[in-house]
């Protein structure tokens, strides 16, 4: 499976990935090819670009749960879509106390983990469907962190809030990599999220609880604000949900300005002391999501590729791995293997061929000889 951009997409790919319209209806199936007409509709979509099967690989398979996953992204970001535009506007959000009920209804009672699926974004839908998926992350890690009902709705309702700052930056400054920006655009950004911190402060329909956690989350990763009066502690359990939440989700999405790093290259960095993620907090969120489970492709350090055939039992970086060049077992738990060969990452593609340039090509080709002709000898 690979990503094309929008404006590289052919006739005749296979999208890997379902399209749905906001009311969750199937535009395109998957394995569907396209064709000018489908190319035009995506285009005319927004989409940035869809998943495409390479051109040997089957259609991988996906579950109830993992279809319904996507159908419910697909639909609830245009209702996320409705909810923080109205905030920008400075208006009461009827929707956000139900909408944030029904993600916890959907996700933060489960007793079990998910896939969590990505889905690409583009500069003007960014914020909506980081806001969305970073609420579905923390009503996941909550319920494993036995948070109860009142400080979970907390959570996911700042969730769903925390990036406004975001979205009251102007589009074409927001598509700017961040390297790029100048300091006075710098200035002009920051001035966005503390006009978010403000807004916040304010706004009198919101719980205190999730007026707590928006202050320091937007102090924590925005440096915005004053202190929090009430909270001295800022490794407070919500705040350092949300903040792990909302990383995890940035890292791993495919979106306007660089290539998502993978499950296991964001869960590295979480892992890393150095970056001051709680190990309570990030130890939720990998008992929350499927990573690295059997039938993922790995790179490992020593060159090798294989398939987990089976997860790790204590530490999830350490699975089974049927290696491809011998088709033995190994176990990355065990020291003596763990010394030969780790987990590098996630393989990107399963399509080994590769790619011929065909005029370089063809200055090392002979001249095309038909049957009967005699073919002159020539000196390189």
């Amino acid at each position: 499976m690979i990503f094309v951009k929008a404006d590289e997409l052919k006739i005749g790919m296979r999208i890997a990935k379902p399209i749905y319209n906001k009311s969750g209806v199937m535009l395109y199936e998957r394995d569907s090819k396209l064709t000018a007409q489908g190319i035009v509709s995506i285009q005319n979509f927004g989409l940035i670009g869809v998943y495409v099967l390479e051109a040997a690989e089957p259609l991988p398979p996906m579950s109830e749960e993992d279809i319904e996953f996507e159908r419910f992204q697909a639909m609830a970001v245009f209702s996320i879509k409705d909810i923080l535009d109205a905030v920008g506007r400075h208006k009461e959000p009827e929707q956000l106390y139900q909408f944030a009920n029904q993600i916890i209804k959907k996700y933060g009672t489960l007793h079990h983990k998910i896939n969590f699926i990505q889905n690409l974004r583009s500069a003007e839908d960014y914020v909506y469907k980081h806001s969305l998926n970073t609420a579905i992350l923390c009503a996941l890690i909550s319920k494993r962190m036995n948070l109860e009902f009142k400080r979970q709705l907390d959570i996911v309702v700042a969730a769903i809030l925390h990036d406004i700052g975001t979205l009251l930056i102007p589009v074409e400054l927001r598509k700017k990599p961040v390297l790029a920006r100048n300091e006075e655009e710098q200035k002009k950004i920051n001035t966005y999220y503390m006009a978010a911190y403000q807004m916040f402060a304010r706004d009198g329909s919101l719980d205190a609880g999730v007026k707590q956690i928006l202050s320091l989350i937007l102090q924590k990763v925005y440096h915005v604000g004053g202190k929090s009066e009430g909270l001295v502690d800022q490794q407070e359990p919500e705040v350092e949900i949300l903040r792990t939440a909302a990383i995890f989700d940035q890292l791993t999405a495919m979106n306007y300005q660089e290539e998502p790093a993978s499950d296991v290259a964001a869960l590295r960095f979480l892992l890393n002391e150095e970056n001051g993620y709680m190990p309570e907090t990030v130890d939720a969120l990998i008992q929350s999501i499927n990573i690295l489970e059997p039938g993922v492709c790995v790179e490992l350090t020593n060159g090798e590729r294989g398939l987990v055939v089976h997860a790790g039992a204590v530490n999830v970086l350490e699975p089974f791995v049927l290696l491809f060049r011998d088709n033995q077992i190994y176990n990355l738990g065990d020291e003596e293997i763990a010394g030969q060969m780790q987990i590098k990452d996630i393989m990107k593609t399963m399509d080994n061929r590769h790619v011929m340039d065909p005029e370089l090509l063809a200055q090392y080709a002979g001249e095309v000889v038909h049957i009967g002709e005699r073919r002159e000898k020539k000196n390189y």
